[in-house]
Parts: structure tokens; C-alpha cells; sequence
């Protein structure tokens, strides 16, 4: 793409609407909404300050097209930091295309994904992480994604690094200005500084790689596994849960063959609801084959929901089930279901007897239901706001990129830390540094490549 050219895009939704909004980007921005608005009050574009709404007619050819408010933002203080107007039409599909084209063949080009959004970074109106919380932003579907990406958006991650990186960057100018000198046998940088800051560095960036399992549960929705013996009420929970009828629902054992899912935001949290086979052998082929896919969907669940027919299964057999799941990197909940079919004594000695065999040393929490009571379901919602703990003040990684550079910069930021231990030669430790400096740097944006930017930008939507 050439980043000289003026582009335009359609920056709302596609399809009729109330209004749409149309961006203009670029040198020419402002010269080619001048050569088809007219201002009705007969305010001439280019002498209008930054910030400026006008009311006024789209024409072309000496044809009205649409009465337009149009939005002048002169550089640097605009989005891209270049010229761009926005224009505000009526949201008719035809008046859409018609301006668009219009403003084509005027000397403006279709935009490409991302384009408006790459410009503002390659003109420092924010750095390369700030660009892709942009992205993240647009996506977000609940509370806790859109926190993450307007805390990214206002520099979290990158404040983060920053002033480490300008300490580090200052060693490094020390230990090779060393090399200038390593005839004499001088040292610039002092060792036991060089060791402190480095310490504090692989502090932040182990916080911040540690806290990625939390921040891209977030941002995808925290996978939820339904598991249990067949016919513990796994699907009815789902149902309930959902409120809609998504599992099919039957008195026969074994009705689910394959995980069925769906998303439900609790508490401002996006979790994936996962409706599993029953785990039992058998001896029919494609339940068996539902049984391996339920092994899976609990390798990747964040939250294994065991749910328990107290009817059927007894406590001795719930704690055997428990201790062959034993998974320390997954939060275990244990739903006690269908007490609705129990008597209140042979509900109370199955409780008694789960006490006595410390079932619910291994579990999280556990918790009582009848899928047919909405009240337990809504109590067993509000449990969930505790299967996650974060902490909405701390910086959360939840970019893939972000996590594999991240990971780059401890690998090198422990090799410093050993070359200091291990006393070696100045030049040895200016390697190691500078390609943890390279690696902090691919964040922000400090170090870019065509590619990096190539892959980031691919994934926006086009007028954004």
C-alpha cells in the first residue's frame, strides 16, 4: 500500500441504517470533500479550524445526492494524524455506495483493513500494542474484554515496559562504550545496578507472562466442560443455563454423542458452556467416540463442571470419578443435581457421607441444584463470579504476539542474568541485551518488520 495516498471507507456497519459515516484520510482529504460539499451556510472547507462540523449538501455532476453533516479534522490532531474528514450521510445502502464511489473516482482509494488505524501508528499517535487494542476494543462482547483492550489502549502493557526498557537501553550504551575502551580495561556499567535492574525486569515480565492464561480466557470466553456420568442432567443443566432448549434432552443414557456449546457472560465475563458425552465404557463405537472428544474438551476446559445424579451414582464412586480427573491447572466445580427426586433425608446422608470421605478438599466449591428451579440456577451463576480471580487494576496479556515476545525477552533477560554470574566479557553481555531490547521493542512497536505489521493489520476491519 502507498501510505501517501488519500483513502476512504465506509467506517460503520454494512447495510441500511439511520445514519453511516464515510473517512476520508490523507493529503488531498480535505481538497476532495471540498469539490462535492457545499456548505450551507457558504463556509469554505480548507479555512475552517480542526474540529469542525458543517451542515451542508453531497452534490456531484449538479446532482444532490444526500444532505451530509461533515466533520474536519486537520493534522496532526486527528486520528491518523493526517487530514480527515468524516462524513455523516443518511444510512441508505445506495447513498453509501454512491458517495463511496464518488469519492473514488474523485482521487481517493479504497482503504485497506486496518489502514486508518496503521497510519495512526506510523505517525506516533499510538504505539504498536495501543494499535491492537484498537482491534481488541471493536471485538470486545463483555465487561471484562473491554476492560482489558481500553487498558491497552491507554498504554497498560506499554507502561509497563517502557521505563524498563529506557533503563535497559542506557546499560546497553554503557556496556558498549566498554568496547571502545576494552584496551584499558575500563568498566562503565556497574555490575550490581546492571543485576538490580535486570531482576526487576524478569519480575514484570514473569507477572505479565503469568498473567496470559487469565487474559486470553477472557478475551476468547473461559471454556466451561459439562462432564459426568451419563444421565447426571448435563444437557438440562446446559438448557437451563442457556434458558433455551440448545441439548437434546432424553431419559435414555448415552443421548449426547458429541460436545454441543454456547456462550453465556456472567458477571461481565464471557464463558463457553460445554455440554459433554458421558464418561462411562462402552461398547458402542461413536459413543466411545463422544467419550474421547469429551477427554479433550477437558485437556482445554479452564472449568470442569462434574455433575453428580445422587440417585444413581454414589459418594464413593463420585470421589474415585474426582481423583482420575485430578487436575491441578483446572478449577473443579461439583454439582450435586436432581435434588428435586431425593428426600430430604436421603439428600442430607449423600451430603453427610460426601463430608465424611473430604470429597470437597478437591473441588473448588460445590454446590446443590435442581435444574427445573430457576432460583438454584441463578445461585449457581452467581458462583461463578468466583472460579476467576483478576485484578481489574493489573495488566493483562492477552495477545498470542504480545505472549511469544514476552517469552523471547525472559529467555534473553535470563541469559543476561547468567552472563553476569558468570562474569562474562562485555561484548557477550551487549548481545544479550540488545536482543532483549529487540524483543521488548516488537511490542510497542520500536522494532517492526513488514511482516509483523503485515499480520496485525490483516485482522482489522476495513475503515477502522
Amino acid at each position: 500500500m502507498n501510505i501517501n495516498d488519500t483513502i476512504v471507507a465506509l467506517s460503520t456497519a454494512q447495510g441500511a441504517a439511520a445514519i453511516a459515516v464515510l473517512r476520508l484520510s490523507g493529503d488531498n482529504a480535505i481538497p476532495i470533500a471540498e469539490e462535492i460539499f457545499k456548505s450551507r451556510f457558504g463556509k469554505q472547507l480548507s479555512k475552517q479550524g480542526t474540529h469542525r462540523v458543517l451542515l451542508g449538501d453531497f452534490h456531484y455532476k449538479n446532482t444532490l445526492i444526500d444532505e451530509v453533516l461533515l466533520t474536519v479534522f486537520k493534522h496532526p490532531n486527528s486520528y491518523t494524524g493526517e487530514d480527515v474528514v468524516e462524513i455523516s450521510c443518511h444510512g441508505s445502502v445506495y447513498v453509501q455506495q454512491k458517495i463511496l464511489k464518488i469519492l473514488q473516482d474523485s482521487g481517493a482509494r479504497l482503504a485497506q483493513p486496518g489502514e486508518f488505524t496503521l497510519r495512526a501508528f506510523l505517525n506516533k499517535k499510538m504505539d504498536l500494542a495501543q494499535a491492537e487494542a484498537v482491534a481488541d476494543l471493536i471485538a470486545s462482547e463483555n465487561e471484562a474484554a473491554h476492560h482489558i483492550a481500553v487498558q491497552h489502549l491507554r498504554g497498560g502493557i506499554s507502561k509497563s515496559l517502557g521505563s524498563l526498557r529506557e533503563r535497559l537501553l542506557s546499560f546497553a550504551s554503557l556496556i558498549e562504550l566498554e568496547l571502545d575502551f576494552s584496551e584499558e580495561d575500563v568498566a562503565f556499567a556497574d555490575r550490581t545496578q546492571l543485576r538490580e535492574l535486570v531482576d526487576d525486569i524478569r519480575t514484570t515480565l514473569k507477572n505479565l507472562l503469568d498473567s496470559f492464561e487469565t487474559g486470553n480466557a477472557v478475551k476468547h470466553g473461559i471454556p466451561v466442560a459439562l462432564i459426568g456420568m451419563p444421565n447426571a442432567g448435563k444437557s438440562s443443566l446446559l438448557n437451563a443455563l442457556l434458558e433455551e432448549d440448545k441439548a437434546l434432552v432424553s431419559d435414555i443414557a448415552g443421548t449426547t454423542r458429541d460436545s454441543i456449546e454456547d456462550t453465556l457472560t456472567i458477571g461481565g465475563i464471557r464463558y463457553r458452556f460445554i455440554d459433554t458425552a458421558g464418561l462411562r465404557k462402552t461398547t458402542d463405537i461413536v459413543e466411545a467416540m463422544g467419550v474421547e472428544r469429551t477427554q479433550e474438551k477437558m485437556d482445554k476446559a479452564s472449568i470442569l463442571m462434574y455433575v453428580v445424579d445422587p440417585k444413581t451414582q454414589t459418594p464413593q464412586a463420585v470421589m474415585t470419578a474426582l481423583d482420575e480427573i485430578n487436575r491441578d491447572d483446572t478449577t473443579l466445580l461439583l454439582v450435586i443435581n436432581k435434588k428435586d427426586l431425593l428426600e430430604t433425608a436421603e439428600l442430607d446422608a449423600f451430603l453427610n457421607e460426601l463430608d465424611r470421605l473430604d470429597i470437597t478438599a478437591s473441588v473448588y466449591d460445590n454446590v446443590v441444584i435442581s435444574t427445573k428451579d430457576e432460583s438454584d440456577i441463578s445461585a449457581l451463576k452467581q458462583r461463578f463470579a468466583g472460579l476467576l480471580q483478576w485484578n481489574t487494576g493489573s495488566t493483562l496479556v492477552s495477545n498470542q504476539r504480545h505472549w511469544a515476545a514476552l517469552q523471547a525477552a525472559m529467555a534473553g533477560i535470563l541469559e543476561v542474568i547468567q552472563g553476569i554470574e558468570e562474569n562474562r566479557s562485555s561484548d557477550l553481555l551487549a548481545i544479550d541485551i540488545r536482543q532483549t531490547l529487540h524483543e521488548l521493542g516488537t511490542i510497542t512497536g520500536e522494532v517492526t518488520t513488514d511482516d509483523i505489521l503485515g499480520n496485525i493489520f490483516a485482522n482489522f476491519c476495513i475503515g477502522k
